[in-house]
């Protein structure tokens, strides 16, 4: 695998229209699946220069796999929020680890974050597994957090701090 991050473009759009729009996809997002693709143009042009997030494509070669994402970026504090979604034909691939450490990577070395968590669901054993890996601790459930599937979701709250990342 020879993945690599990059800057999420313009023309990755259609892509990520496509990963938004598929039901599997957004149920761990507990969001619904229903972007147009004018509505996520518009959401880019209002983001261009927005300092408070980072978006990623995880690129194979030119081939799209995925996105990965720190946002509510808080530089008094100096936390963000991570997320990533793996195209479902890339998963079981590396991928996620892969990107995973290359974000933090960016946002500890070079973002000077000192904190990175994320929420997720607690029924996505495998995205738990790639966290925790990663070096991610749980902080605690928050029970009943999201509706998703027609029912209430508990999700995890996971952080990795600067000073552990760094020091591996």
């Amino acid at each position: 695998m020879t993945a690599a991050l990059r800057t999420l473009e313009r023309a990755d759009l259609p892509f990520v229209h496509g990963l938004f729009n598929d039901p599997e996809v957004m149920r761990y997002w507990f969001v619904e699946p229903t972007y147009s693709l004018a509505a996520m143009e518009d959401r880019y042009n209002q983001r261009l220069h927005d300092e408070t997030e980072r978006r990623f494509v995880i690129d194979d070669a030119g081939r799209r796999c995925g996105i990965v994402e720190l946002v509510n970026i808080d530089v008094r504090h100096r936390n963000c929020e991570f997320q990533i979604i793996v195209a479902p034909d890339s998963q079981g691939n590396g991928y996620a680890g892969a990107a995973t450490r290359s974000v933090l990577h960016y946002a500890f070395a070079i973002l000077n974050m000192h904190k990175v968590y994320l929420l997720v669901d607690n029924a996505n054993a495998a995205a738990i597994h790639v966290y925790e890996k990663a070096g991610f601790v749980s902080e605690g459930v928050l029970r009943e957090e999201y509706f998703a599937d027609g029912a209430y979701q508990d999700v995890t709250r996971m952080a990795i701090f600067q000073r552990d990342f760094l020091a591996d």
